[in-house]
């Protein structure tokens, strides 16, 4: 199409969610007219969505998902608007966490870096898409993707269906940001593209999250980890308390292959009380429930490398439609970001047109999305009945370097700090052999190990005063 004799460009976002309002920010600078396709009904407010059910579940912004967020909508703040709805932000290296070689110490806030945004998956996807739409000229439209419009060699649209009806949508760029149940494979099958590169490490982790009202004296308390430790003898458990919104705690327990929860609300809290330290289910055993437990089964490491495919002109894939995560480490939605702002830095050297512009898009969101992949997996594969590539003697060697520079971070603050801003995508893993770094982890700790949580006087006191909770 043409407006005033030039060409003008047209661009369908498949998803309404983080990822996909989120590249619809990113197109709209440069494309002249950007449509988000969703099947669901974007409802006023942070309400759930039926196809999200992990939704339900602990989420987290990293710092670097933050940052992108902001580089994406320059001219809106959506981190104070989370924070006046109630949303909290924390340091990493202050958070009560307990990891397979003991208690982290808690560091005073030094930078902004490590900050992490904590709230429901509802809040911030509403937050990201009223920020969106109040100051882009993108629209949302409802409607099911049923097809990708073209040839093997590009991709000029889309098939939707709205109302029983099907139509085609023609776009210069296509860009699927449907999550976990994109159907694109499929979809780029029927045009003769095959073969796309898929990695799987599934060990069996099934979620179960339930959601508690504050109690009094609690108000402060910070993120809580228990971890899980990586062993092939034993299934991995683990949970984490995410203060969010409303007076709130998200409370998500996780178990893999043999030790998984279940959706019983009496069976939650004694398997809290019952993983490597109690203090998560201490704090919710006289906590108020606001609601039934959610169980999810959906937690299996999938990577598709479309970026190492023969993929069509005209198509990216980001978000959760390219890979997913055990939520466990919280990297999706920060993922998502990251692959977007990547679309919106090739967007200032290239038109959508150009040829190899969605390779290059592709490649360069390939990179937080190795990043986190190699992250979740290299804990994942170490469970027992894990299903995947056995590790590699390159792996195992890697695990005990990791495995020790981690108990060194549990005692100096330069090692903690820089490990934190790897699990944060903010640094490549490559940081963490730095010649300082190693010389650090081959000296050990510097202090003595924690015997017990590093907990203030007020929140001592709160525990204190829940006296002895039955196992």
């Amino acid at each position: 199409m043409t407006t005033g004799g030039t060409m003008s460009r047209r661009a369908v976002v498949i998803g309404g969610s983080v990822a996909g309002m989120l590249a619809a920010a990113a197109l709209s600078r440069s494309v002249d007219e950007v449509t988000v396709l969703e099947r669901d009904e974007l409802r006023d407010g942070p309400q759930p969505r039926r196809r999200i059910p992990q939704a339900r579940h602990a989420h987290v912004l990293l710092p670097s998902g933050r940052d992108a967020v902001q580089e994406l909508l320059p001219g809106v703040d959506v981190r104070e608007r989370l924070l006046a709805s109630g949303a909290h932000e924390q340091s990493l290296t202050d958070i009560l966490g307990f990891g397979p070689q003991g208690w982290f110490r808690r560091w005073p806030p030094v930078v902004d870096e490590l900050l992490l945004t904590l709230c429901s998956r509802d809040l911030l996807e509403w937050t990201v898409r009223e920020a969106v739409l109040g100051s882009t000229s993108v629209t949302v439209r409802r409607g099911e993707v049923v097809s990708l419009r073209g040839t093997a060699g590009r991709v000029t649209g889309v098939g939707v269906l709205a109302d029983g009806t099907e139509e085609d949508l023609p776009a210069d760029l296509v860009v699927d940001a449907s999550g976990r149940g994109s159907r694109v494979e499929h979809w780029l099958e029927s045009l003769g593209v095959t073969d796309i590169p898929t990695d799987e490490v599934d060990s069996g982790l099934v979620y179960a999250s339930r959601v508690f009202r504050v109690p009094p004296g609690a108000e402060n308390f910070p993120l809580t980890q228990v971890e899980a430790e990586p062993d092939h003898s034993r299934p991995g458990r683990s949970g984490n308390l995410v203060p969010i919104e409303g007076g709130r705690w998200l409370v998500s327990l996780a178990g893999t292959r043999g030790g998984e929860p279940t959706a019983d609300p009496e069976e939650f809290t004694r398997f809290a009380l019952g993983l490597r330290h109690p203090l998560i289910g201490q704090l919710i055993s006289g906590a108020e429930p606001l609601g039934e437990v959610s169980l999810s089964r959906s937690t299996r490491n999938r990577r598709r490398d479309f970026d190492k495919a023969a993929m069509p002109e005209g198509l990216v894939v980001l978000g959760d439609a390219v890979a997913t995560y055990n939520p466990v480490y919280g990297q999706g939605m920060s993922v998502a970001a990251l692959g977007a702002l990547a679309l919106s830095r090739r967007l200032q050297q290239a038109d959508v047109t150009a040829p190899g512009f969605a390779r290059e898009v592709q490649r360069a969101a390939a990179k937080s999305v190795s990043a986190a992949y190699t992250l979740s997996t290299s804990q994942d594969q170490w469970f027992p009945e894990v299903i995947g590539k056995a590790p590699t003697l390159v792996d195992r060697l890697l695990s005990r370097y990791m495995g020790r520079m981690a108990h060194v971070a549990t005692t100096s603050y330069p090692v903690s700090a820089a490990m934190c801003s790897v699990i944060t995508l903010q640094a490549d893993a490559s940081r963490l052999v730095h010649p300082k770094l190693l010389l650090a982890t081959l000296r050990g700790p510097v202090m003595e190990p924690l015997s017990g949580p590093p907990l203030t006087p007020e929140e001592s006191g709160f525990l204190d005063a829940l006296g002895p909770v039955p196992v």
